[in-house]
Formats: structure tokens, C-alpha cells, sequence
């Protein structure tokens, strides 16, 4: 027997090692949270199996490297855990009732929140609720309703307590929502928002850890080991390390302090000196990435070069002026941290591009892999190409073209939305490219993104099959490339010795799944550093 032994040894149908050119293993031996030993002899390591190691005889069953999903909101999937879950309202009576019925429940004056993963097209109404509408629900409590990242419906009590009225000056790159007849309509986007949620208290410090607990356990569930959270507040990373102390993350985390409702270096500069604190990065599990900055607004005010299809004098929302955002990167890239920016419409795309040659160029020598550009969602070839040559990263979040294709098609028109995400040109090109959800706007889920990469399916059909991609690549972007994105190619991405025991275990093999099944597919095990986790 080897010395020691092995802590678990899985023996399996095909283990993919993800390494260029290696057949399938069948069996894995895993010691503390690393791989140890990986043989294509399924008795190849019964040297490993001591009186305290765990066997797993898993006949049919595939191993897959861990997913990392590289754009995603764990905050936002934490903080859901315990809001009202209008997620599984049909329509806006039943929205409301939901809001109702936790309203009952509350202490008059208390703030109401809503989860964030859902589209209103989803709704019959086909259309956002209203601040009048959440009135009925209650007019004792402000209510705060999230629609992904980029859209806020409040109540009157909540307009009122933050002093919003017609009259308010709107935030540049912000817009607050009116009637036809001017009224407040309560919708609050991008950087109007902060109006409101400035005043909204976050949940207790045992809830969020709590929530941080269910929610890492879902992504795990679906096949993923890391995420990386691209909104994160100073606050929120407090929240990260103390439920890391608190032995409640479940996978591992890579934030991205968020610089959101920024406007200038001078603020940024206080946000990195809050960072300071966290440089060190030795911790496998929770490690600070950068910085996120947003360029332009989502679905409904992503920054085009040419207007939106339902409204010919509008196109979209860039929320920097690009001088003061070459000044705000330059400030983050020259104290060692990287950028991660936002860019949705092919205005924000262009203008980002332009922004990060311009930083490139006053900061020679930056790493490689310092500036990402996040979504990309209408790079054009050209784009794509200027984004290779400067060495952008990309990260692209096939789950949320699937979910919002006929919103998105309501603002931008079909043609737009079939262009949406090339993966295959990305790939083609030799981008470092790699996918995750964008959840709450997408739905996370480790084949559910392979799905949709491979088939360009969306909930009103299949939209650009020209940006298809292999069941191969669409896997990589999720493991590999993700690594390497991450900083971690040394770490994960590939089942090798010595690397973290980051495994997903399969029922079947999902590369011969048919394409409806691969779509709900979920693994019977995800290992994160050795330990099951999400079952």
C-alpha cells in the first residue's frame, strides 16, 4: 500500500483528464484536496485503498473536471435565498400576492425585497409591475423589486423615503421611470438605482451566511466548483470572508469588487484603498480577482451603433465618459489589481476597446490576462479581432441570450440578438474566451451553458447557429479557460496530480447525451478540494 493511503479513490467508466491528447482514465485517487494518483487500469491504484479510504465503484459513470461559471452573481443568489421568490409568479396578481403575503408577515416600516431571476415576459402581462400595482400589495412597508442587475420597480412608500419625485434630477447614465402623462412609474435602471438601494438595509450577518450556504450548494448542485462573482461589494467580500471563517462556501469564489454607479478615478481610489486589506491571494477558496467597472447598461440600454428597433432615437446608455474611465482603469491596473468591465452594445464594446488600448499603451508591460472585456455581447468580427490582438480576454453567458432572446428582440430586433455571444468566432480567432450564466439573468447550470453553446437554442428558438460550438469547447470554456482566466491554470481545470480535487461525476457521459437531456442534466457528484459538496 502506498504510504498514507488515499482519502477517496473513484473508480469510473471514463474519467476525461482534459489534458491535450490523454486517453480517458478509469480510476482517481484523491489525498487532502488534491488529485494524487489517476490510472487507466480500473485496479490500477488498489495500492492507494487503505482501511480509511473511501471507495466510490461507479460503473457507467463519466468524471469531468469541476465547471467554473466566470460571470455569475453568487451575491445576488445568496441575498434571493431569503427574499420573496416572484420568480414563481405566472402573472402580476400572483406577483403581488407573493409580496403580499411576506408583508403580512413583516413589521410595518420594514423593507420588502424581491429575487432577482425573472423576466417579465415570463409573466401573462408580459410587462414590469408597477409602483401603484405594489402598492396594493402593501403601502406599509417600501418595497424593493430586482430584476437581474440593471432594473428596480419600487413602491411609493420607497420613492417617498428616498425623496424621489418628478422633479428629481436623473443620474447621468441612470433613468427613473415615468407614465406617458409624467407620473413616476417606479422603475429605477442602472444608475438610478443607487437612489433607492443606498437606504435598504442588508439582511443580518447569520442570514447572508446562511444564504451564502444554499446558494453555493445550488451551483454545486449543477456542476459548478467556482464561481466568479462579478459584482461585490466591500461589504458583500466581509460577508465572503467571514462565511469562509464559518465553513459555509461551499465552492470557491473569485470577486470582482464592484465599482458600479462610479463615475470618476477619485471614488475608485477610495474603493482600492478599502482593498488593500485583501491582497493576499494564497486562499484557494475565496480570493479577491480586480475590479468590475460598467460601461454601458443590459438589455434595455446596452450602448449600439445603431438605434434600438422600438425606439429610432435611442442607443442605449454608456454610463462612463471614456477619458474618465481610462483614468479610473489606470488607477486600478497601477496597484496591481485587474479590470473587468461590462460591455454589451457594440458602441461599448468599440468604445472599451478604446479605452483599454489607451491603457495598454501608458502602462506597457501590464500581465497578460490584466484587462477582460465582460459579455461582448455584439462584438462584431472586427471587434472580435482588435480584442485578439490586444490580448482581451472575453467572457460570454450563453444562459442569458437563452432567457432574454424575445426581450432582448423587443429592443434590438432579430437580426441583433442572432449576433449575440459569437462563441465560434471568438474561438476561431484564438480569443481567451470562456462562458458562464450572468445569473439572475441567465439560469447557471454546468450542461445547461454547454447546451446552449452547442445548439444557439433560446426560449423563442434557435437564434445565430452559425456561433455554435463543439460539445468539446463549449467545456473547455468552462473548465480549462475558465483557470486560466482565473489566475488558477496551475490549480484546476485539468484532473492531473497535484492539482485540486475539484471532480464532477456524471450518470452517463454528457458528450453523447441527446441534446434535450444534456440541457437538464445535473451531476450525481460535484468534489470541491476533495469534498462532496451541493448533495
Amino acid at each position: 500500500m502506498t504510504e498514507h493511503g488515499a482519502d477517496l479513490v473513484i473508480r469510473a467508466d471514463a474519467i476525461h483528464t482534459l489534458v491535450p491528447g490523454q486517453a480517458p482514465q478509469r480510476v482517481l485517487a484523491v489525498r487532502g484536496d488534491r488529485i494524487a494518483a489517476l490510472s487507466p487500469d480500473p485496479n490500477g491504484l488498489d495500492a492507494w485503498v487503505g482501511p480509511h479510504t473511501t471507495v466510490h465503484d461507479l460503473p457507467g459513470a463519466t468524471v469531468l473536471p469541476a465547471f467554473d461559471d466566470t460571470h455569475t452573481h453568487l451575491i445576488y443568489a445568496a441575498l434571493g435565498a431569503h427574499d420573496v421568490p416572484v420568480h414563481q409568479a405566472r402573472d402580476i396578481p400572483e406577483f403581488l400576492d407573493l409580496i403580499r403575503q411576506r408583508a403580512q408577515a413583516t413589521p410595518e416600516g420594514e423593507w420588502i425585497r424581491t429575487t432577482t431571476n425573472w423576466q417579465e415576459l415570463n409573466l401573462a402581462e408580459r410587462r414590469m409591475p408597477t409602483a401603484a400595482e405594489l402598492d396594493t400589495a402593501t403601502d406599509r412597508h417600501p418595497v424593493l423589486v430586482k430584476r437581474g442587475g440593471h432594473n428596480d420597480v419600487v413602491n411609493t412608500c420607497a420613492l417617498r423615503l428616498a425623496g424621489i419625485t418628478e422633479d428629481t434630477p436623473v443620474p447621468p447614465g441612470g433613468v427613473i421611470g415615468r407614465h406617458a402623462d409624467g407620473r413616476l412609474d417606479g422603475r429605477l435602471i442602472d444608475n438610478a438605482m443607487g437612489l433607492v438601494e443606498r437606504l435598504v438595509p442588508g439582511p443580518d450577518r447569520a442570514q447572508r451566511i446562511d444564504g451564502l450556504r444554499l446558494a453555493t450548494a445550488q451551483y454545486a448542485a449543477t456542476g459548478i466548483g467556482t464561481v466568479r462573482d462579478c459584482a461585490v461589494s466591500p461589504a458583500d467580500y466581509a460577508v465572503l470572508l467571514a462565511a469562509r471563517e464559518a465553513g459555509a462556501l461551499g465552492i470557491r469564489v473569485r470577486a470582482l469588487i464592484s465599482a458600479l454607479g462610479m463615475t470618476g478615478a477619485a471614488q475608485v481610489e477610495e474603493l482600492l484603498d478599502v482593498m488593500e486589506d485583501w491582497r493576499d491571494g494564497a486562499d484557494p477558496q475565496l480570493r479577491v480577482w480586480g475590479v468590475k467597472f460598467g460601461l454601458d447598461g443590459g438589455l434595455e440600454a446596452g450602448a449600439t451603433e445603431e438605434p434600438y428597433a422600438c425606439d429610432h432615437a435611442f442607443s442605449g446608455t454608456l454610463t462612463w465618459e471614456p477619458d474618465a474611465l481610462v483614468e479610473a482603469v489606470e488607477a486600478v491596473v497601477r496597484r496591481g489589481w485587474r479590470v473587468g468591465a461590462h460591455a454589451y452594445g457594440d458602441r461599448a464594446v468599440r468604445t472599451l476597446l478604446d479605452v483599454y488600448e489607451r491603457v495598454l499603451a501608458r502602462n506597457p508591460g501590464l500581465p497578460a490576462g490584466t484587462l477582460v472585456m465582460e459579455h461582448g455581447g455584439l462584438a462584431g468580427p472586427e471587434q472580435c479581432a482588435r480584442a485578439v490582438e490586444l490580448g482581451i480576454p472575453v467572457t460570454i453567458q450563453q444562459p442569458l441570450l437563452h432567457d432574454t432572446a424575445e426581450v432582448e428582440e423587443g429592443f434590438w430586433g432579430p437580426e441583433r440578438v442572432a449576433r449575440l455571444f459569437p462563441a465560434r468566432g471568438w474561438i476561431d480567432l484564438g480569443a481567451q474566451v470562456s462562458a458562464g450564466s450572468d445569473f439572475p439573468v441567465g439560469q447557471f447550470g454546468a450542461m445547461r451553458s454547454v447546451w446552449g453553446m452547442t445548439t444557439r437554442q433560446t426560449v423563442i428558438g434557435v437564434k445565430g447557429p452559425e456561433h455554435a460550438i463543439t460539445y468539446d469547447e463549449a467545456v473547455t470554456l468552462h473548465t480549462v479557460d475558465a483557470a486560466r482566466l482565473c489566475g488558477d491554470q496551475d490549480l484546476r481545470g485539468t484532473l492531473t496530480p497535484g492539482r485540486l480535487a475539484d471532480l464532477t461525476v456524471w450518470d452517463r457521459d454528457p458528450a453523447h447525451c441527446p441534446s434535450e437531456a444534456l440541457r437538464d442534466l445535473n451531476p450525481v457528484r460535484t468534489i470541491v478540494g476533495g469534498r462532496f459538496v451541493g448533495r
